[in-house]
Order: structure tokens, then sequence, then C-alpha cells
């Protein structure tokens, strides 16, 4: 694959969906620039999908994925989905396969808050309390804000990792990857209400395990 640097400036203004035809039409180079678009959002999806668990899995999903992107080029039609709605089904579908045949019979200690919590606190403002964090609008936030929000993302990932894995993947999919539940719905073939109460219910979960993070910013207001 390409280097950023070597991906030719048309690309880079070319929506997904016109790159992915772009490559099944046999550019090359449109698939490097898809590929250095969203790595870095298809492995933290992955990542934190599989759980600490499968942590050693991780990177042969997310190559899985890859080469299921390529393999299914030809079959690419932006008439059913966008490239990025059909790109992280394939890889939803690919973790799921591999927590079910693992049967994650395995429980993380939520109160373990080591990961990355700033990148995580920001899904944390985003799932729990509505809209970006506070941190995103303070030009120079202080140590200590700093320090909090670090602690908030590391314990939302601790949490996230004690869900049900259907509930985890529509909490990831809706907050982070911005599905909606009536397309979750249809790509993964499963009643509306169904995700919507993995929805609710994962998220009545979240909430109680991170209580006292959310019981500070509750008196901060």
């Amino acid at each position: 694959m390409l280097a950023p640097s070597a991906i030719p400036s048309l690309h880079e203004a070319m929506a997904d969906d016109q790159l992915m035809l772009a490559y099944a039409g046999g550019d090359a180079t449109a698939f490097d620039a898809l590929y250095a678009r969203h790595e870095s959002g298809m492995l933290r999806f992955v990542r934190r999908l599989l759980g600490v668990r499968l942590a050693p899995e991780v990177e042969e999903v997310f190559q899985e994925t890859w080469i299921r992107i390529i393999a299914a080029r030809q079959s690419f039609s932006p008439q059913g989905a966008t490239w990025r709605t059909w790109a992280f089904t394939i890889a939803h579908n690919l973790a799921m396969d591999r927590l079910r045949q693992s049967g994650r019979e395995f429980t993380f200690d939520a109160h373990d808050e080591d990961g990355d919590g700033l990148e995580a606190a920001r899904l944390f403002g985003r799932g729990l309390i509505g809209g970006s964090i506070a941190l995103s609008n303070a030009a120079h936030p202080s140590a200590e804000e700093l320090a909090f929000w670090r602690a908030a993302g590391r314990r939302l990932l601790a949490c996230l990792d004690e869900l049900p894995d259907d509930q985890r993947s529509a909490f990831l999919l809706h907050h982070e990857e911005g599905f909606t539940v009536e397309r979750m719905a249809s790509t993964l073939d499963i009643g509306f209400e169904t995700v919507r109460s993995r929805l609710r219910y994962g998220l009545k979960k979240l909430r109680g395990c991170m209580e006292r993070y959310l019981s500070v910013l509750e008196h901060r207001a």
C-alpha cells in the first residue's frame, strides 16, 4: 500500500464510494487512498469490539476485513449502502464470528483503567452524555481536566468490555461509527426493535458502570 504522501491528490478529494468504484475498475491507488483514510478507524473499531481477551486476534480480524473488501470489490454497489457502512459491516461480522467461536467466557475487571483514555473519552461524550465533551471545546484544558477525561475514557473501555457482545457492537456502531438504528437493522438483518433494545440495555449498563464519572459531570453542571 502507498504511503499517504504517494496518494494522488485527486483521490483525496473523492468520496469513499467513488474510490471503491475506481479501484474495482483497476485503479490500485484508489484503494490505497481508502485504506489510508479508514485504517485507524477500522482498527480501533475491531479492537474495541473484540475486547481485552481477544486483543491478540485484532490484527488478524483487521487484515481479514481488508482481504474481504478487496475480494468483494466487483460486487460493491453504492446503491445498497455507503462504502463505510458496507466495509464496517464486514468488520463487524468477522469480529462477531470470532467472539462466538471464542465463547468469551471471561469477565474483564471494570476497575482496570488501562487504555487510550482521551480518545475513548470522546466516545463517552457522544454516547453517554450527548454531544461533544467539554474537553473538545477547551483551548487549554487544565492538567486536572485532562486527567479526569483520560480516566473516564479508560473506564469506558473497561465498561464496554463487560457488555454482552451484541450490546457492545450496537453501541459502537451507533455512537462511534454513526450507524442509524434503521441502518443497523437492515445491514445486520435483525429487527428494528431488537436493535433499539440492545442500545437501550447497553446504555443503561454503561451508565451504571460509569456512575461516578457521570456524577462528577452532574455536579459540575
